[in-house]
């Protein structure tokens, strides 16, 4: 059996799946959490977005560079080192 790394893991969004599974209607629990301007959705062109999404996945069915790393370098990304 192999064991999952836990660095870099969040217990909480764990425990939030937990909650979930436990919760008989099946909807997500939503008490406690609120958006903040950090965590807040970033305005994007859907169509850039649809773009980038299908250039993966016709890269990851045709074995074939479609241009996706641009088209993802293209969309918003908080999380990117600036």
């Amino acid at each position: 059996m192999t064991m999952i790394d836990p660095k870099g893991s969040r217990p909480e969004a764990l425990a939030k799946f937990a909650e979930v599974a436990r919760n008989d209607d099946g909807n997500p629990v939503r008490e406690g959490i609120e958006a903040t301007e950090e965590t807040a959705p970033i305005s994007t062109d859907p169509k850039l977005k649809q773009d980038a999404a299908t250039r993966v996945l016709r890269e990851g069915v045709l074995h074939r560079k479609q241009g996706a790393k641009e088209a993802i370098e293209k969309l918003p990304d908080r999380t990117a080192k600036k």
